[in-house]
């Protein structure tokens, strides 16, 4: 039997821990060689010294398991880092198929009281992390085609986050971020298609180590045998089709994953639409148009957690 991604190269970044690390071991599974790419550092804010452990701890997992797989230390922010992990699949593997971009650090802290260090390397570690890599995968893929070679096959998926779309009070540098990856989502996926690539965008709920204090308190598996409705594994399926042949017809979408729901967002539609009656809105025209239309309409229409998430405490 053959598997779904049998013959294909991917990478995964922030691979040694968490989603990345069941993303990893999924695409494995699925048939696929895998360079497990992590910098390793314990602390969820990118703190403490860079160990090759967590990368090089999965790469055996794949391995005992029969796959094929390597590990890269590596920071992703880094651009010259990031083109050194492409060139790292395709001297192993030949040529890189597959590129899932996972890797994050989280600094929170309210609007007003975030430094300027605290916001500008969030967005360096998700946002250009995963500029930097969707860079070095397109100019190989692209590069292929430019060959000559018919057939280039290539898949991107990157995590976007819910924060993003609800909102999080205390999370404006995540927020920006993960609101960033689907612009570049959208637009690669349009600048590639022509190349065989596709780019599509996932925002994940999952209790890892990044998410631990976001999800305490929240419904936990009674029994052993019951997976956690909060289980990176109800998420590594959904990466693993993306990577797929499958999904060929499968681009430039948002789509949120947990627990055994998978929903595709739609891009943002206009709500209400004003026309001036005059050559040009002024002040007045305005305020009795829109004041109106936003009275009616609750205070605040994001959603509590517990809705936004589907879950319950307890």
């Amino acid at each position: 039997m053959t598997l779904p991604l049998e013959g294909l190269s991917a990478i995964v970044t922030g691979a040694g821990r968490g989603l990345g690390r069941a993303e990893a071991l999924e695409l494995a599974r699925l048939g696929a060689s895998v360079v497990v790419n992590d910098y390793g550092q314990p602390g969820r804010d990118g703190s403490g010294e860079a160990s090759a452990a967590p990368a090089e701890e999965v790469a055996a997992e794949i391995t005992a398991a029969g796959g094929r797989a390597v590990a890269h230390l590596g920071d992703v922010s880094d651009f010259e880092t990031a083109r050194a992990l492409v060139d790292l699949a395709v001297a192993e593997f030949g040529k890189l198929d597959v590129l899932v971009n996972n890797a994050g650090i989280l600094r929170d802290r309210m609007i007003f009281s975030m430094s300027e260090d605290e916001w500008d390397s969030v967005v360096r570690v998700h946002l250009k992390g995963h500029f930097n890599t969707t860079h070095f995968a397109a100019v190989h893929w692209r590069g292929r085609a430019k060959a000559g070679e018919t057939g280039v096959y290539g898949r991107i998926v990157n995590t976007s986050s819910e924060a993003y779309l609800a909102g999080s009070a205390g999370q404006p540098n995540y927020a920006a971020a993960k609101g960033g990856i689907v612009g570049l989502t959208t637009s690669t996926a349009l600048a590639l298609a022509k190349y065989g690539v596709t780019a599509n965008a996932i925002c994940p709920r999952a209790r890892t180590r990044m998410t631990e204090d976001v999800f305490a308190g929240f419904a936990e598996p009674s029994g052993e045998d019951e997976l956690d409705p909060l289980s990176p594994e109800h998420v590594a399926p959904l990466v693993g089709y993306l990577a797929s042949p499958a999904a060929a017809r499968v681009n430039g979408q948002l789509l949120v994953v947990h627990g055994g729901m998978v929903a595709v967002v739609e891009r943002p539609r206009v709500a209400a639409k004003f026309d001036t009656a005059k050559e040009a809105f002024g002040y007045e025209e305005l305020d009795g148009l829109l004041s109106p239309y936003f009275a009616e309409r609750p205070p605040n229409e994001t959603f509590a957690a517990a809705e936004v998430l589907g879950l319950k405490k307890g």
